[in-house]
């Protein structure tokens, strides 16, 4: 590990005993953080290490108990957004606030701090979008774009606020392959043009890929700084967790009985900016996970509702869930079935903000033992998310915790948890690590291989590609509420995948496939 050298280059931004507390945790205690001018520094950490108050503080959103920051050279006060941009500060926010009813152009004015004719804002995106490599249409509808061009236009409209910081949080967590490529070259780009780059990711191999430098926290405290390139992912994460990465083991084996079938399914949406689903056809055998890959916003969310209950079907025969017809069957039906399942959304579908740990695991365990006589044992519904907590690690007040108090990796690892100890014998998992640090992750991951190696057939979906390689038997790809045909995972790479995640493969029929791929 090694200290970085701020002397060759100008510096940017300088944090000085940066502290934050709140009446419940320590946030940020002391923390400095060196960024130079055209340097891309990433900040790595756990959940719940940090990094989100830190660069809160940053662009103005949240106000440092102690502490300085100095911008090139000049101690400064940032209390708030606007005066943030005003210094040169912008920010690619994880979850984008676009209006979908809008053009790329209006969408962008509204963001703007100074009012700008149209026409004349119209042409700078045309020429600002091409000069890096992200050409954008200032006059397209956002709910028509994919989420990678969305993407574009968060970048987009941080490029002509000509920021000398730009704070990227997760910028990969929605491409393909082959879009991160095309990213990282606009981001070297602009890092070669004086631009510093703030990059947060729980992607060691990105991380070591792209940036110079980078600041670790655990707990709230610096745990040391890394040369990205001259680490191992290995070595990161025993910096950013204090101990060596738990390896996940998927031994071969045979799967056995079809516990979900999807046979033609069709459903169109209500919402006007979804994604109908267009014959879909998939089978998953105990003692197997099958992975379902794909930009968001191509019919995850639509197939998750489908499977689970939430929008049933006008016949039961397209979804069989252990040999039972269950299109028509709601989610507590489903459930009793052997269904278990944990949607992308944490709050207010996978579990209930206001409600402790206890009761938010009553809401689907109670036909494990938590209900009798139609009276909630109090004591069984503690005992049950008191050992989810301790088996997955949750970090959290108590089985009375609010789910609201947690962080978003260990409200994961709880809602993940809680379902996988229900002994399901079909569980579907959509988005299991997103936003989790890469300890829990590994957690979470060798969670699911267990399930299936204990016979449950298991259906993954999610945009992280290196963890569907990783726990997958199968692979699919979902673009355009299509599914590709399955391929076993040590058949397949990364490029290919990308590929199909365009939408450019033969979707699935109703034929037979060969034992080995279906």
């Amino acid at each position: 590990m090694t200290t970085t050298d701020t002397t060759e280059q100008t510096v940017r931004l300088q944090l000085r005993g940066i502290s934050k507390r709140y009446p419940t945790v320590i946030a940020n205690e002391n923390i400095d953080l060196t960024v130079k001018a055209g340097e891309i520094h990433a900040l790595l950490g756990e959940n719940g290490a940090g990094k989100s108050t830190l660069m809160k503080i940053v662009y103005g959103v949240t106000k440092p108990d102690s502490g300085t920051i100095t911008w090139e050279g000049k101690e400064v006060t940032i209390g708030s957004p606007a005066a943030a941009r005003r210094l040169g500060v912008g920010m690619v926010f994880q979850h984008f606030a676009l209006f979908e009813s809008l053009t790329v152009a209006e969408n962008i004015i509204l963001a703007l701090d100074e009012p700008e004719a149209p026409a004349a804002l119209a042409k700078r995106i045309t020429e600002v979008s091409e000069r890096y490599g992200l050409p954008i249409d200032p006059h397209r509808m956002v709910h028509s774009m994919s989420v990678g061009e969305r993407q574009r236009v968060e970048i987009v409209r941080c490029l002509l606020q000509k920021p000398k910081l730009l704070i990227m949080d997760e910028p990969t967590s929605v491409l393909t392959p082959q879009a991160v490529l095309k990213l990282f070259e606009t981001l070297r780009r602009l890092a070669s043009e004086g631009c510093s780059i703030l990059y947060i990711s729980h992607k060691l191999d990105e991380i070591r890929a792209l940036c110079d430098t980078a600041t670790v926290l655990r707990g709230g405290k610096v745990s040391g700084f890394a040369v990205p390139k001259q680490e191992t992912s290995s070595s990161l994460a025993r910096l950013m967790i204090g101990t060596d990465l738990p390896e996940c083991k998927l031994l071969p084996k045979k799967p056995e009985q079809v516990m979900l079938e999807l046979v033609n399914l069709n459903l169109n949406t209500n919402d006007p900016f979804g994604t109908h689903l267009k014959n879909i056809n998939l089978r998953v055998r105990s003692g197997e996970i099958v992975g379902i890959a794909g930009v968001s916003g191509n019919g995850q969310k639509e197939l998750m509702a489908a499977i689970s209950g939430e929008m049933l079907l006008d016949e039961a025969g397209p979804i069989r869930i252990c040999g039972q017809p269950a299109g028509r069957m709601n989610p507590a039906q489903r459930r009793r079935v052997g269904l278990t399942f944990v949607p992308e959304e944490r709050l207010g579908r996978g579990a209930v903000p206001p409600m402790s740990l206890s009761n938010n695991a009553l809401l689907t365990g109670s036909r494990h033992g938590m209900v009798g006589l139609g009276v909630i044992r109090r004591m069984a519904t503690r005992e049950y998310a008191e050992s989810v907590i301790q088996k997955f690690k949750v970090v959290c007040g108590g089985q009375s915790a609010f789910a609201a108090s947690l962080s978003g990796g260990n409200l994961q690892k709880y809602i993940v948890g809680r379902e996988t100890m229900l002994k399901p014998r079909v569980m579907v998992v959509s988005q299991p690590t997103w936003g989790v640090d890469v300890g829990a992750s590994m957690l979470i991951r060798q969670a699911l291989i267990d399930l299936r190696d204990s016979g449950v057939a298991v259906l993954v979906i999610s945009e992280e590609l290196d963890e569907l390689f990783m726990i997958s038997d199968r692979l699919a790809v979902i673009a355009e509420g299509r599914l590709s045909p399955t391929h076993a995972a040590a058949e397949t790479n990364l490029e290919q995948i990308g590929v199909w995640m365009s939408g450019q493969f033969e979707a699935a029929g109703t034929h037979v496939e060969p034992e080995h791929a279906v």
